[in-house]
């Protein structure tokens, strides 16, 4: 199966220095611009990340392309959470066709 990603919005979202889940949250709320309103839980990223009336204004029309970097300490020194996280991102991309999460295999800064 290929995506079309061209003209999407990129976000990157930088997890170097991520060291739990309350860190990846914060990450995600700044990268992402979520609202102040933001749950910082799981569910609530899921449903953010599945609606896009809240992605950065760019996004709404052109789709959503976030690059996830520097995600392999954090994978490796908390994998259950991470195991959530991918989960997470992974339902978010099949039920929303506008949006990519793609994992950066390089500079991971280990």
């Amino acid at each position: 199966m290929t995506h079309d990603v061209a003209g999407r919005h990129l976000v990157a979202l930088d997890l170097d220095g991520v060291a739990d889940k309350a860190g990846l949250m914060e990450r995600c709320v700044s990268a992402l611009e979520l609202p102040d309103w933001f749950g910082r839980n799981w569910d609530a990223l899921a449903d953010s990340l599945g609606d896009s009336s809240v992605w950065p204004s760019p996004a709404v029309e052109k789709g959503l392309l976030i690059v996830v970097t520097g995600w392999q300490p954090y994978a490796k020194a908390r994998p259950d959470e991470w195991e959530i996280a991918r989960d997470v991102f992974s339902r978010a991309t099949d039920g929303t066709p506008a949006l990519t999460v793609a994992l950066a295999l390089g500079g991971s800064h280990q």
